[in-house]
């Protein structure tokens, strides 16, 4: 059975995106960040993906360190025995406006997003190269395609994410391992929930089909690009947003 390693996965759009590769019959490796409440999360995951009859497992590991990401790339394959798929979906924020930003906030956001992409891609690549096939996705943002006042840390790591993934796909694309990215917009999420309802509406304001998408619709995107229907479509970009470019 195919494997998918999912980075960031114990909660929000990641645990939709193992949920749903699970329900595809994807075994399914859980990445969480080395905490107790998120290792409690992540096993919530878990046993919501065995119930569609597959394997998953958690897995430790604050994917902006370099060493970790090794050590569970090496763990993960030993348990399942192959890495198919690989969900760069782990990510954080610090907002604020440029001038007001502290540079531990810039560097811990680049690192967590941006840094953590290259980690997973360095350690999995080879992985796949040997299997001689491999599909990996990395979640960007509409924040790296039009940036976004009060993130520019976060904007700056989206963008980075893009330029990585059209490198890698050319890099990798002879090994028959495709890249590709997805760039979600205003997403249902608890962070949306505490907005005011006018902010709210403003921001809706601007999307074409007015109304926030949801973790799911996230999710099938994912599913397809790691699918045997996407096995000629590599380097792209597919923006989730509602029409909010338009």
């Amino acid at each position: 059975m195919a494997a998918v390693l999912v980075t960031g996965a114990s909660q929000g759009i990641g645990a939709c995106i193992a949920k749903r590769l699970a329900k595809d019959g994807f075994d399914v490796a859980i990445n969480h960040y080395p905490s107790e409440s998120d290792r409690e999360k992540a096993l919530a995951v878990a046993e919501e993906c065995r119930a569609f009859g597959v394997r998953a497992e958690i897995f430790s590991a604050d994917v902006s360190k370099f060493a970790e990401c090794e050590d569970m790339v090496k763990t993960v394959k030993e348990t399942f025995g192959s890495i198919d798929a690989l969900v760069n979906n782990a990510g954080i924020t610090r907002d604020n406006l440029m001038a007001r930003m502290k540079e531990e906030d810039y560097d811990a956001v680049i690192a967590v997003n941006q840094k953590s992409v290259y980690n997973m891609m360095k350690f999995v690549c080879p992985v796949m190269m040997k299997q001689k096939h491999g599909s990996i996705v990395n979640v960007s943002s509409v924040a790296g395609l039009y940036g976004n006042p009060g993130q520019v840390n976060y904007s700056a790591s989206k963008a980075a994410i893009i330029g990585m993934t059209k490198t890698v796909a050319k890099e990798y694309g002879r090994k028959n391992i495709t890249c590709n990215a997805v760039a979600p917009g205003f997403i249902h999420t608890p962070m949306t929930d505490v907005l005011s309802e006018d902010l709210k509406a403003k921001m809706l304001d601007a999307v074409a089909l007015r109304r926030y998408g949801e973790p799911e619709e996230i999710a099938s995107v994912v599913s397809f690009l790691v699918s045997e229907d996407a096995s000629y479509v590599t380097g792209q970009v597919i923006e989730i947003s509602g029409g909010l470019s338009m």
